[in-house]
């Protein structure tokens, strides 16, 4: 099985996230690959630091047939997650905040993130959900600010539905040659999209 795609490059990552990586890579050969994916998928929602494209990408490359499945449990994973993440947030952040800050974003971000949900929450959940932006600050901001709920689930499916099945279409269709660009300029491909993506919505909006 091929190496995955890794979002920050290895030479930049420090020791314990390289290890984090492999932990995450080595389900890929086991046989609790998809439960391991759902499960990664749910954590990384709401507080695991490693993204689930990691072992989304090596069990498409390893089983191309089965890239809709596989996307599919990601996709089921991460919105949970989401979900899960909001609840934090929403219920349970003055006495965790101080763990997140010291271990998962730090104070400026996630205040950050928290401000911009008063211009437009859905928004935001799906610029995140679909962009390398760590997920996490998202979906727990989101409970902080308490913005509705249907928001936050509807953004999380939308733009993880798009990211995860868009990977794995890709990678099922053209495999290695894929791998090998989405390594190079992933996080500018994806940022790209969704500029066009949101642009194409403003756009809309004022024609129709």
């Amino acid at each position: 099985m091929s190496e995955p795609l890794t979002v920050i490059p290895e030479e930049k990552r420090p020791g314990w996230l390289r290890r984090m990586y492999n932990w995450v890579l080595h389900w890929a050969y086991t046989p609790y690959a998809l439960p391991a994916l759902f499960l990664i998928s749910f954590a990384e929602a709401s507080f695991f630091p490693i993204p689930p494209d990691v072992l989304l990408i090596a069990l498409v490359l390893g089983k191309p047939r089965g890239w809709v499945r596989i996307a599919a449990v990601c996709t089921a994973g991460s919105l949970l997650g989401a979900v899960a993440g909001y609840a934090i947030g929403w219920g349970l952040w003055a006495a965790v905040d101080q763990f997140f800050f010291a271990y998962v974003f730090s104070p400026e971000v996630f205040q950050g993130m928290v401000a911009k949900y008063d211009a437009n929450g859905f928004l935001t959940v799906f610029t995140a959900a679909f962009t390398p932006i760590p997920f996490k600050v998202i979906t727990i901001a989101a409970g902080v600010a308490q913005i509705s709920l249907v928001s936050l689930v509807a953004g999380s499916l939308l733009g993880r539905a798009m990211r995860f099945f868009l990977v794995a279409g890709l990678l099922a269709r053209f495999g290695e040659p894929m791998k090998a660009v989405m390594d190079k300029y992933f996080e500018l491909l994806t940022i790209v999209f969704t500029i066009l993506l949101i642009g194409s919505f403003v756009l809309i909006k004022y024609l129709v």
